[in-house]
């Protein structure tokens, strides 16, 4: 007579199999992130070695906010008659491309190009260096680099054009981030220039060329770029830029922009109780940036939102917007998918993680500025008030930095 499981038996080795599985799933997705943030880490590594070799062949770094000009306004170009220019808008990326076996891509922007986004034929060529790098029709602004992203991030597709993890770090101050030596249309601006260099204290200034002799605070201890987690579309406080305007106000322009400056924890009051990592539901959306405006949405564009962040706030940390123009700034920390924390890339090629628990200071205190029309300013050529977060963050004011972090 053959002898066959009973019900009984069968349930118990089901039972037992179940609970195998669950014992051994949270082991298999530990492991399988481990792999894809060791990934994250080796594409930062290229990145590093890619700023390098630019400061070798070039003698300074990228510029943040470097391209090409055609006068007020700019041009974004034609999908027929091509032309266009970028209004000096282009991300340290754009210059890096070659440098991180992206020559193709290179070759494409740095030449006329006669292709579009659509497929369809051209009569006209885009401008060397090509249009606003918010131009949809221009293919190498629409591509996703893979050395640029994350495997941890699953962002992609639509209202998003190339996405980017990777990030320039533009110290510890978000005030006026867009204003440099030079202004929007390339013209010399007094004003700008004792501004920017009494306010920008990151290794990247917009606009402005950088070298590794102007990090006096030494290239191993200073942060050039950083990793940022890209929109997904649900109101996540990292990636999804609010503004500080009254619940009422429709102002393009608002004074709350001096509220963020002055304390960089200013949106706070807007983070869901219920869920701290996202924005409370129902809130204006002249709140928050366009659905096109989020973070990492735009590898080839230098706005802050896109392609930089500050060390005012510890990673992770809402995005606090001074402006509804993404070029801006604010307090945009570093962020990740990855599990409490995220990866730095440092002047010296190192690629280091950062917990979301480092010392960051007082995250209330105003950031340092000088206003670049009256004589208001604060903690001008002083010590970051972020701790050693802003330490990391700033390239020249003689913060020791005495722990291996």
């Amino acid at each position: 007579m053959r002898r066959a499981f009973t019900l009984v038996e069968l349930l118990v080795v089901i039972a037992i199999i179940g609970v195998l599985v669950g014992l051994l799933l949270p082991a298999v997705q530990a492991a399988r992130e481990a792999a894809r943030r060791m990934s994250c880490s080796n594409n930062f590594k290229q990145i590093g070695l890619a700023l390098h070799n630019y400061h070798s062949a070039y003698k300074q770094l990228p510029i943040h906010g470097g391209g090409t000009n055609s006068g007020a306004g700019g041009d974004g170009g034609n999908k027929t008659t091509g032309g266009g220019h970028n209004s000096r808008r282009l991300s340290f990326l754009v210059g890096l491309t070659p440098y991180f076996e992206q020559q193709a891509v290179w070759e494409q922007i740095s030449n006329p190009s006669r292709e579009n986004a659509e497929g369809s034929a051209m009569t006209g060529s885009w401008s060397a260096m090509g249009p606003i790098p918010w131009q949809t029709q221009y293919v190498p602004w629409m591509t996703n680099i893979g050395t640029l992203r994350c495997p941890s991030d699953p962002g992609t597709g639509l209202p998003s054009m190339g996405r980017t993890n990777y990030a320039a770090c533009l110290g510890d101050s978000g005030y006026n981030l867009h204003k440099a030596r030079l202004d929007a249309y390339g013209a010399n601006n007094t004003g700008y220039v004792e501004m920017s260099r009494a306010s920008h204290r990151g290794i990247f200034v917009a606009r402005r060329d950088t070298r590794f002799r102007d990090i006096l605070d030494g290239l191993s201890n200073t942060i050039a770029a950083g990793e940022i987690a890209t929109d997904l579309g649900d109101k996540d406080t990292r990636t999804d830029g609010k503004r500080n305007v009254p619940p009422s106000s429709t102002d393009t322009d608002p004074s709350g922009a001096a509220n963020v400056y002055n304390n960089p924890s200013a949106c706070d009051g807007d983070i869901d109780p219920a869920r701290p990592q996202f924005w409370v539901s129902g809130l204006n959306s002249n709140r928050f940036m366009t659905s096109s405006e989020k973070r990492g949405y735009r590898w080839a564009n230098y706005g802050p939102i896109f392609t930089g962040f500050t060390t005012i706030r510890p990673p992770n940390s809402p995005v606090c917007m001074a402006h509804n123009n993404n070029i801006y700034g604010g307090a945009l920390s570093a962020s990740s998918r990855h599990q409490g924390g995220a990866h730095v890339l440092m002047g010296d090629g190192a690629v280091k993680f950062i917990t979301d628990s480092i010392d960051a200071g007082n995250s209330q205190a105003p950031m340092t500025w000088k206003n670049e029309s009256t004589g208001n300013s604060n903690n001008v050529g002083g010590e970051s008030p972020y701790g050693l977060w802003g330490a990391l963050g700033s390239r020249a004011y003689k913060e020791v930095i005495d722990e291996e972090i």
